[in-house]
């Protein structure tokens, strides 16, 4: 039999050899088309080539393309579990050509690689093609052999593409497999179609036509191939079975949840096996392209995903976190084709059991209210509205849960009164909304908030991305269109665009499309989370409704998330030095910068800069990974994150963990570096008070940092600086030997010279001496000084007499004359206090009796 991989590999490999460049699977989150929730055909990440807003760099290619339909129009999730053929995440293999070849060359490669490489019987083979392509259909009936009663004409959209009211469309060439008479079902255009006997394997499109807005169409210049063959399906065919579920990768993942939870599938409880297997596989391909659970868009997705695959394991009495455990297989058996999901492995894993433990006990209370609401209800009664609002807003039980279970129960959902209380929930989170300030600009976006939803923000993972122009607001109205050199405020529907708020400045960049060129220089976010663009259209006219393609400015958000992230290095390695008391005041993150205010008494001394900064970069130079995971509030702080005083925190939150053994683990919604190495250099530039208690340190991170000057080269300046002048203010106090006029007394070919001079410090007491001791010779110096009121004698001894006199012993006995104590030095050179100033001239008379005596 023949597996799932190697089916994958076969159908790849084939068109590889047919030269067609393989191109790996695109993220599940598209960038290229603001319509759609996640990516759910194989054409979608080639969707500019075939509308020429791209040229490719290769003319023909095939891939295995990740797919998911859980979301906006393509929802299967409801069908999963019960049906042989539905699923969220599926792979679409598909082969496309780019203008090279058209029709015939597409039929022939689809049928040899059937038929020829994998060995289907072609009587098992229906093909459909639209009613008007007489060409496909002789080229089927050339290439298959076939008879026109195993070619089926379709006049419908069935086997008709299009990409929307504008643009490449064209007809469609279905191929079908059927699985014969014992199963129910009629082939495609009959009454009984939707059977499970005749199922499609692959879909040709052969993009021919370009639709009008006039409701005309007009050949394409350069036909081009879309195809789309479920890999999961074909699989199924190829391994001789009718359902999905029992293909390899699926047996294989339901037998390892089977032995993981010690329960045995049987007849009853196999839709929820089944459910656990395919949503598991939603769950890690969503989780590692960057989509994680949250109340809003594609979150939102997620999360229902993630709750209707732990309710199935609820329902199979499972109910503690069981589903981070089984994500492991998932990994497992798809890492080799899809490498991505080993690079998020742990980051999937905490993910699922964070939400897992969070919503088991939600789920216990909310199961029980439902029952005992429900129990008095027969078949086919309504579930009152206000109980469903009731276990959405207050126990965060999602309404398609409580649906499911009304479903189960062949109940009615009052949907009018739950849509009526959601209503009169979002208008009192208006009344609490404080705004800017400004009356009219508030009114505004309250109008704004009432029109649309919140913007997708897709700037975590993508620094472009498609989007639809949902407002505009120009001259603080609600606008239609703005024109070229007209300052506006753009809404979309979907941005990467990082909107102000948590200190970090918000993105600029560009809004265009092949009519308009929008210079966004700031991103602000309004009341419901709606991203606000300001900028100036730079060419041509602006219109509601425009789809455009949306590009922050890279270099820009790179500087600021390696500011950003050093913020957070920068917060705890304060906490380290200074201690546990510094905490938050205020940031401001920009490109240029970082500013951090937090509270210390007292500013940093150079010991603490050094340090500080020392801390960072060796951070910086071991090159962790920044690991980010969503989590709730409480649970966030219980592991030891660092939530701010007085910030108001949404029940869910990012929490970005930096640094070996969780050096900093903060609450945060900004973006970030994804290895600490991305800063480069960190250097704090300033310091200063802001307030009381307040102190604000400000810092630079990368090229800028190598090019400023640091707070630690300035304050050594600074200290270099004041010791020049110190010791200039001392040069210039040093006094001049000039001002001596005292007695000289000669002994013994030697010479005593005694003096008493006024503000003369001790320095420049010693100073004088040692400039007498060489006008002497030979001798013996005394001087007495006073200076700020103290008295000081120093006494100096030329080199050649110090065999016969000490200056410290002469000294002494000077001091003691004048009431003084003790003094002390060398031989040549000794300095004592005295205090009878009075009595110096008596001083004289002692030592000059003093030197005689040893004469």
């Amino acid at each position: 039999m023949k597996s799932t991989a190697h089916i994958r590999k076969t159908f790849l490999n084939y068109f590889e050899k047919n030269d067609h460049k393989i191109v790996h699977s695109s993220p599940l989150v598209p960038i290229n088309d603001p319509t759609l929730m996640f990516v759910n055909a194989g054409m979608v990440p080639f969707k500019n080539y075939f509308e020429g807003k791209e040229e490719p760099e290769f003319v023909k290619a095939t891939s295995s393309q990740k797919c998911v339909r859980a979301g906006g129009k393509h929802n299967d999730l409801d069908n999963v579990g019960h049906t042989a053929r539905h699923l969220t995440f599926f792979e679409m293999l598909g082969n496309f050509s780019f203008g090279e070849y058209f029709k015939e060359e597409a039929i022939r490669l689809a049928w040899d690689l059937l038929v020829n490489e994998f060995e289907i019987p072609s009587n098992r083979l229906l093909l459909t093609v639209f009613k008007e392509d007489t060409e496909a259909e002789e080229i089927w009936k050339k290439v298959s052999g076939f008879s026109d009663n195993r070619i089926i004409k379709i006049s419908t959209d069935d086997n008709f593409w299009s990409m929307g009211d504008e643009g490449p469309c064209g007809p469609c060439s279905e191929i079908f497999f059927d699985h014969g008479d014992t199963i129910d079902g009629g082939p495609p255009g009959s009454k009984n179609e939707d059977g499970d006997r005749f199922v499609e394997i692959w879909n040709l499109v052969f993009m021919q036509y370009l639709q009008l807005s006039n409701k005309t169409r007009e050949s394409l210049p350069k036909p081009s191939i879309d195809t789309g063959m479920g890999l999961e399906r074909i699989s199924t065919v190829l391994q001789g079975k009718t359902s999905n579920f029992d293909t390899d990768l699926f047996l294989t993942i339901i037998n390892y949840i089977e032995d993981a939870i010690k329960i045995n599938k049987t007849d009853e409880n196999i839709a929820s096996f089944r459910v656990i297997a395919d949503h598991l596989r939603s769950i890690v391909f969503l989780i590692s392209d960057g989509v994680l659970p949250s109340n809003e868009g594609r979150g939102y997705v997620l999360r229902r995903i993630m709750r209707r695959a732990m309710r199935h394991a609820y329902l199979l009495n499972i109910k503690e976190p069981i589903l981070y455990n089984l994500v492991k297989k998932i990994i497992a058996l798809m890492s080799d084709a899809y490498p991505e999901l080993l690079r998020a492995e742990k980051l999937i894993e905490v993910t699922v059991f964070d939400e897992e433990e969070r919503f088991i006990s939600t789920l216990s209370k909310g199961i029980k209210i439902f029952n005992d609401e429900s129990k008095s209800l027969n078949s086919g009664d309504v579930f009152s509205g206000s109980t469903a609002f009731k276990l959405y807003d207050t126990y965060g039980f999602p309404l398609d849960l409580t649906e499911d279970l009304i479903r189960d129960k062949n109940l009615k959902l009052d949907k009018e009164t739950f849509d009526l209380e959601m209503r009169n929930q979002k208008e009192e989170a208006k009344k609490s909304w404080l705004g800017s300030g400004d009356s009219k600009t508030d009114e505004i976006w309250f109008e704004v908030s009432n029109q649309c939803e919140s913007t997708d923000f897709l700037g975590y993972q993508n620094n472009k991305s498609a989007a639809e122009i949902s407002k505009i607001i120009f001259n603080n109205k609600i606008s239609n269109k703005i024109n070229n050199g007209d300052e506006a405020i753009l809404v979309f529907n979907q941005s990467p665009f990082y909107a102000e708020s948590g200190g970090q400045m918000g993105d600029i960049g560009i809004a265009k499309n092949d009519d308009f060129i929008f210079r966004i220089s700031d991103t602000q976010k309004k009341i419901n989370n709606i991203h606000a663009h300001y900028g100036v259209v730079e060419k041509g006219s602006v219109s509601l409704g425009d789809t455009v393609y949306l590009q922050i400015e890279n270099d820009h958000r790179r500087m600021i998330m390696c500011n950003h992230s050093a913020t957070h290095l920068l917060h705890e390695a304060l906490r380290r030095v200074l201690g546990d008391h510094v905490t938050q005041k205020g940031s401001q993150v920009s490109a240029e910068k970082l500013r951090f205010d937090f509270s210390h008494q007292k500013s940093l001394d150079l010991e603490e800069i050094i340090k500080i900064e020392e801390i960072i970069n060796n951070l910086i130079k071991a090159d962790s990974e920044v690991m980010v995971e969503v989590l709730t509030y409480e649970k966030a702080v219980e592991s030891g994150a660092l939530a701010l005083f007085g910030e108001k925190y949404d029940s869910e939150v990012r929490v970005l963990t930096m640094g070996h053994d969780s050096f900093s683990k903060e609450l945060c919604g900004g973006t970030h570096v994804k290895n600490l190495g991305e800063i480069k250099n960190f250097k704090i530039i300033s310091q200063n008070s802001v307030a009381s208690g307040i102190r604000r340190v400000e810092a630079v991170t990368g090229s800028i940092a190598f090019d400023s000057p640091s707070l630690i080269d300035k304050i050594n300046e600074k200290e270099k600086k004041q010791e020049e002048k110190k010791q200039t203010k001392k040069k210039e106090k040093t006094v001049s030997k000039d001002i001596l006029n005292g007695k000289i007394v000669e002994f013994n070919k030697s010479k005593f010279f005694f003096d008493k001079v006024g503000d003369v410090d001790a320095k420049n007491l010693r100073h004088l001496v040692d400039e007498c001791k060489k006008d002497i010779g030979t001798g013996i110096v005394c001087l007495i000084s006073t200076n700020e009121g103290k008295s000081s004698i120093a006494i100096g001894v030329t080199d050649d007499l110090l065999d016969d006199y000490d200056a410290v012993e002469l000294v002494k006995i000077s001091s003691e004359t004048m009431g003084g104590k003790g003094g002390g030095g060398r031989k040549d050179m000794a300095l004592a206090g005295a205090k009878d100033l009075s009595k110096s001239d008596h001083v004289f008379e002692q030592l000059l009796k003093k030197i005689k005596e040893n004469t």
